[in-house]
């Protein structure tokens, strides 16, 4: 049954549409065991080169909220989501969250962990567990403050209040914002335009930026020269130039 909660959609041109449907009565871990199966299963897949999280009109990664544990399952619990939410982070193909509808709670951490968020003017966004005396516990609290600073991220938890589409692409939360319904084929075609550039590229530059976002310039610098060199050893770099001096479309393999 698990499994059932998020489904894979495997698109002709590469791009898997996950939808992260989840349901009230399911409980927070097995939602979480099922999202870590289908990333195992997305990472391992060769012929996905993007993947589009996305949900359904009744919501985005429901599920119950977290009540009664031990402080060790808490701990547990916390352990586990926040290596779901590493394995998405980790995927090394282009992933985008796609929001028409509310997202709060394990489904913000979700897509916060996702590479960057298209919403419709509909979605909504916050923290509202703050109201059960609970804070997020899937690194959503620190990937927030990273995304749109720490004053911010403190008004949304302390509050618990939801924010609009307008506000979320105001603060940064939301990379682009488009009119009810049109955010799915919009992310679709946007990722489509990503898949076509070099995914050895592609995941080199996501670790550069992911590893070098929390460290200093100069170090951070370091890591992207000798990411750049590598680029230089990768068949995609080499096909990129030719196709540039052929004045054809080039054809990646990933490599």
């Amino acid at each position: 049954m698990p499994d059932k909660l998020c489904t894979i959609q495997s698109k002709i041109d590469g791009i898997a549409i996950v939808t992260v449907s989840g349901s009230p009565a399911v409980a927070t871990v097995e939602l979480l065991l099922s999202l870590q199966r289908r990333f195992a299963t997305l990472a391992g897949d060769d012929h996905i080169r993007g993947v589009l999280l996305t949900g359904t009109p009744q919501g985005f990664c429901c599920c119950q909220r977290v009540q009664n544990c031990t402080l060790n399952e808490s701990a547990r619990l916390s352990s586990l989501g926040q290596q779901v939410m590493f394995a998405l982070e980790k995927l090394g193909k282009p992933c985008l969250t796609v929001i028409e509808q509310r997202c709060t709670d394990l489904g913000l951490e979700l897509a916060l962990a996702s590479d960057f968020i298209i919403a419709g003017q509909g979605a909504s966004f916050g923290f509202p567990a703050i109201a059960d005396g609970m804070i997020p516990f899937c690194g959503g609290s620190q990937r927030l403050a990273r995304l749109v600073g720490k004053a911010k991220t403190k008004e949304i938890m302390f509050t618990g209040d939801t924010i609009d589409g307008e506000e979320a692409y105001r603060i940064g939360l939301v990379n682009r914002l488009y009119p009810s319904g049109e955010a799915l084929p919009r992310a679709e075609e946007l990722l489509a335009h990503i898949c076509t550039r070099s995914p050895s590229a592609i995941r080199i530059g996501g670790e550069v930026v992911n590893a070098g976002y929390d460290i200093d310039l100069a170090t951070a610098c370091l890591l992207e020269r000798d990411a750049f060199a590598l680029c230089f050893s990768r068949f995609d770099q080499r096909e990129g130039m030719q196709a540039f001096l052929d004045k054809r479309q080039p054809q990646f393999s990933g490599e």
